[in-house]
């Protein structure tokens, strides 16, 4: 490739990278704005919900996205579903108009939750760059403005930011060329299983925290995960680029912006941003050890996806599935230990440690893979030779 098309596809692929912050703060504004707007009780309620709606996004797009770029004999094509895209801009006009409600609140958030996770898989994987940037200002200028007008203690505070996520679904939902391709019916089955083992384990994670350590460790929870989730965002995007090809310039621009982040979260956490942003819950608790954890175990996830998403490519579903059921009852294991201590920083710990554990599980799977491959490649040509010779 031409090194001005390549500096044009990189700076392109930063800038859907950045982009991926505004999917970070809805969780984020969701729970500054209930800080304003619901009592206590309700706020852990609905630290509960955000993560239960994130584990219903990414099992949506597991569906919709993931198992058609893992199904290798088809062309891995992806759309964003109409059906979907209605179904969240109605949920967003009803949250828009009913007052208040921390019940209404957490039914609609997995509808928008999931409709954003598919809408942004979708534009990362087919390339739709320009796309995607403008659904990315809608997203985060709706959550400015809510999380200001919650600052201000208005009740609307809401409205802007369903508002800027009902845009940003319009704008995904715009006709493409290309048609989506049918995902094989094994393969749907098996990333959806190994989807569900995954990501079950947070929201049920936190409701043992909410139920055990009380509502302001669970909203304190939520609200570390969600800023330590702002790392997610190159990994994601460096997990889809990497289930279409293997590109050393994604990884690259993806570790890149992992660290840049963590130093950006740090400087936040040091001037004190977070804690007016997230209110008492932050401001009343030591942060900075159990957030340097959480980005530690987000930051793991750079050594975890790469064999991950190679193994995708290759189709190893079925491997896949296996090994994410036996690191997910890992990390389950090792962040209960964590909860037993009565520490959020411990239960990042686990979770960290579980991480790089993963990690080198999927890199040994991934190393005798191919070294299967390469054994399988020697004796098909040996066999040729042999059959020549004959």
């Amino acid at each position: 490739m031409p090194a001005p098309l390549r500096l044009r596809r990189a700076t392109l692929s930063l800038i859907t990278l950045l982009g991926g912050v505004s999917l970070a703060v809805i969780p984020a504004a969701t729970v500054s704005i209930s800080s304003r707007l619901f009592t206590v009780d309700e706020q852990g309620f609905l630290a509960v919900a955000v993560l239960v709606a994130t584990f219903v996004g990414q099992l949506t797009f597991a569906i919709v996205v993931e198992s058609r770029l893992s199904s290798a004999a088809t062309e891995r094509r992806v759309v964003f579903p109409l059906w979907l895209a209605a179904v969240s801009i109605l949920t967003a006009f009803v949250l828009a108009i009913v007052p208040p409600n921390a019940l209404a609140l957490a039914i609609g958030l997995p509808i928008l939750i999931a409709a954003l996770e598919v809408g942004r898989g979708v534009s990362v994987a087919e390339r739709l760059d320009r796309r995607e940037i403008a659904a990315s200002v809608a997203v985060g200028l709706g959550a400015l403005v809510g999380v200001l007008a919650g600052f201000a203690g208005q009740t609307w505070a809401l409205i802007p930011l369903v508002v800027g996520i009902a845009a940003a679904t319009i704008v995904r939902s715009l006709p493409v060329t290309h048609r989506p391709s049918r995902p094989e019916p094994a393969v749907m089955g098996w990333v959806v299983a190994d989807t569900a083992i995954t990501g079950v384990i947070y929201p049920l994670l936190n409701a043992m925290i909410l139920t055990f350590l009380g509502s302001a460790d669970a909203v304190l929870f939520t609200s570390i995960a969600t800023v330590s989730g702002l790392l997610a965002i190159p990994l994601n995007f460096m997990r889809l680029r990497l289930l279409k090809e293997h590109s050393r310039l994604d990884i690259a621009v993806s570790a890149a912006s992992v660290l840049a982040a963590v130093a950006a979260l740090l400087v936040l956490e040091l001037v004190g941003a977070f804690g007016f942003i997230f209110g008492p819950a932050w401001t009343e608790s030591a942060t900075i050890v159990p957030l340097l954890l959480a980005c530690a175990w987000r930051a793991a996830s750079l050594a975890t996806t790469i064999p991950f998403a190679a193994l995708r490519r290759a189709g190893e579903v079925r491997l896949l599935t296996g090994l994410r059921a036996a690191v997910s009852a890992l990390t389950f294991v090792f962040a209960a230990a964590g909860l037993a201590l009565d520490d959020l920083a411990a239960v990042f710990l686990g979770l960290l440690v579980a991480e790089l554990a993963s990690a080198v599980v999927y890199e040994v799977a991934r190393r005798r893979r191919l070294a299967r491959t390469i054994r399988e490649a020697a004796d098909a040509d040996a066999g040729a030779g042999a059959g020549a010779d004959a």
